[in-house]
């Protein structure tokens, strides 16, 4: 009980708290670069793999097949692992990697893991947005080309912003997805949430006064990291539902 008690002291102290507080930033913060990356390529690749389907055009749809089987049938954590053996690393101005409160060192390695999971998450966005284009009739584009649109301008401002419409339950979904695969992050940075706590598991004797550390302490600070990504991912969740409901229709009837 003791030992209990000091673990949960030491969440009570302001010190810890900050430091899981930068962990749920940088989490945030990933997952939103990722997700928004992933958008962007993956929206891409999707137009890619669908309509590159003519002459020498069908090599970019080849390679965006290639892309998205690779990443998609492969774990997070393998490309993780390769990102940080293989890719480049970059040099980030001392004040922003001082700003962010990571050394050299550790900004390059969490830049690595963002570029791994920037990878995964397009792929996957990618068969999301395809799902979505393929559910836009053909119908759609033989309405825009009797308007004088081209293709282009169709995918544009016609079949685009439809799929978007179309998708954004499975993407939000997709969202959540990659908010809890952030933690992956924990095996070779600790800049996010579970690296945070990991890191706080291996110092808690300082804050709870004993000699050793106590299974109490790991129960204690994952089960607050548990919760945090709870907190998050059901507020998602809740976002998610309310847009699958269907809305009621009002029926007037007139005498």
């Amino acid at each position: 009980m003791n030992e209990l008690m000091g673990s949960l002291k030491m969440i009570g102290e302001g010190s810890v708290l900050l430091y899981i507080l930068k962990g749920v930033g940088f989490t945030l913060g990933i997952a939103f670069f990722a997700v928004v990356l992933g958008i962007l390529i993956g929206t891409v690749l999707a137009l890619l793999r669908n309509y590159c389907t003519k002459g020498w055009l069908n090599i970019f749809r080849y390679i965006a097949v290639a892309y998205i089987e690779i990443f998609r049938n492969t774990p997070l954590m393998l490309w993780m692992f390769i990102g940080l053996v293989f890719f480049p690393s970059i040099e980030f101005a001392p004040e922003f990697t001082k700003a962010l409160g990571l050394s050299r060192t550790e900004m390059a390695v969490l830049f690595k893991a963002i570029v791994a999971l920037v990878l995964f998450t397009s792929s996957v966005i990618a068969e999301i947005v395809r799902g979505g284009l393929n559910s836009i009739p053909k119908g759609q584009f033989e309405a825009a080309y009797s308007q004088g649109f081209n293709f282009i301008q169709t995918l544009a401002f016609i079949v685009i912003p439809q799929t978007f419409r179309n998708i954004v339950p499975t993407l939000l979904s997709q969202v959540i997805t990659t908010v809890k695969d952030t933690s992956y992050i924990a095996n070779i940075a600790i800049a996010e949430l579970m690296g945070k706590t990991f890191q706080l598991i291996q110092i808690s004797p300082r804050y709870t006064g004993f000699t050793t550390q106590n299974v109490s302490d790991v129960f204690v600070l994952c089960g607050l990291a548990c919760i945090i990504y709870f907190a998050i991912n059901f507020t998602l969740s809740c976002i998610v539902r309310r847009m699958q409901k269907p809305k009621k229709r009002t029926v007037t009837v007139s005498v």
